[in-house]
């Protein structure tokens, strides 16, 4: 199983969800974040005076997928989250060892 922690513009939220239910991911954690990359924020003007905006206002999403589904599901995200302008996110993807669902005791990918 795979981890897949990705940032993205919080716009384009509902079109990556909804690309992602298409794709077959069946669940998701959704957060509010703020963070900077290459942009390292910006700065903007409010009643006249100029102020700095270190962190930029991000989605994280978590998702575990089926080791096999990882690469289709980093395309899917890439695709959807794309604009092509800088700050658009990044995508991670790390291991997971074991998944426990606690209503029913499945485990691993039944788990999912």
């Amino acid at each position: 199983m795979k981890l897949i922690i990705a940032t993205i513009k919080p716009f384009k939220l509902e079109e990556v969800r909804e690309a992602l239910t298409e794709a077959g991911v069946r669940g998701m954690m959704v957060t509010e974040i703020k963070g900077f990359g290459s942009q390292s924020g910006h700065t903007e003007i409010y009643r006249g005076a100029e102020y700095a905006v270190n962190f930029v206002p991000k989605i994280k999403l978590e998702i575990v997928v089926p080791a096999t589904m990882a690469d289709q599901i980093l395309e899917t995200i890439t695709k959807t989250a794309k604009t092509g302008k800088i700050g658009d996110g990044k995508i991670f993807v790390l291991d997971v060892e074991q998944a426990l669902r606690v209503r029913t005791g499945e485990t691993n990918e039944e788990a999912l």
